[in-house]
């Protein structure tokens, strides 16, 4: 890794998981082992994420528009996921990673909600990295919880409407205490976000790689920091990086 990397190591990272189904397809394989080989790749980017120094990575792992998948693929999803917590926990716990939780919580299935409260309660005293993994999660809906808690505020007389700002929006949101994301990576060559912290996403970089997510691995990941290191973020001002001489 590159010096250029080490100087400019982005504080949080969140990953759009993205084609797992059309790698198993390209295989003739059913969607389910793109799905199985996936957590093989959320292994890797944990581990190397940690390596390098990230504070927060986010991992979109279960949309709230994904209960609209056939039974049979949701119920597989639902089953790594529990796999994952089962089997990974102890070794997070190990390695001082803390784990949260973000996206609706209301009416989750008995057998997944009890693990990750676990998971987030066994790991919250960890002070490595923070892996956010977004589940039942929609941008949208997290906003328009966060406006429903505002309004009840105000309802009841202990907020007004004209001292709400976007402080206190984003204290209202599920990601509540963790940074923007300064960079975020979508896998499989779409580009979109796809309702995935569209409030957080601001000022974040984006990066739309064409690998499928069960081909991503710790080389993918440490390019994509490097490419990231070499970007001018300006938050809306101007370059903070000198200009570069005439003719270079």
């Amino acid at each position: 890794m590159s010096d250029l990397l080490f100087s400019t190591v982005p504080e949080h990272v969140a990953i759009i998981m993205d084609g797992n189904g059309r790698w198993a397809s390209a295989r003739g394989l059913p969607r389910t082992m793109g799905h199985r080989k996936g957590v093989e790749a959320v292994r890797e980017t944990v581990r190397a994420a940690g390596d390098v120094g990230i504070k927060y990575l986010t991992l979109f792992a279960f949309s709230s528009e994904n209960w609209r998948r056939p039974e049979t693929e949701v119920t597989d999803l639902l089953g790594l996921l529990k796999a994952f917590i089962r089997r990974d926990l102890a070794e997070l716990h190990r390695q001082n990673v803390r784990i949260r939780v973000i996206g609706d919580r209301n009416n989750l299935r008995s057998d997944i909600l009890p693990l990750l409260i676990e998971a987030e309660e066994t790991t919250r005293a960890n002070t490595a990295l923070t892996l956010v993994i977004a589940f039942n999660y929609g941008s949208r809906d997290e906003i328009g919880r966060a406006v429903i808690s505002l309004a009840k505020d105000v309802e009841a007389g202990r907020l007004r409407a004209q001292d709400i700002t976007p402080a206190l929006i984003d204290a209202r949101l599920d990601t509540a205490g963790i940074p923007d994301p300064d960079l975020i990576i979508r896998t499989s060559g779409e580009e979109r976000l796809s309702n995935f912290l569209l409030w957080q996403a601001a000022y974040s970089e984006f990066m739309f790689m064409p690998d499928y997510w069960p081909d991503f691995s710790r080389d993918l990941f440490l390019s994509a920091l490097e490419r990231y290191a070499a970007r001018d973020r300006r938050f809306g001002g101007l370059s903070v990086k000198p200009a570069a001489a005439v003719g270079s």
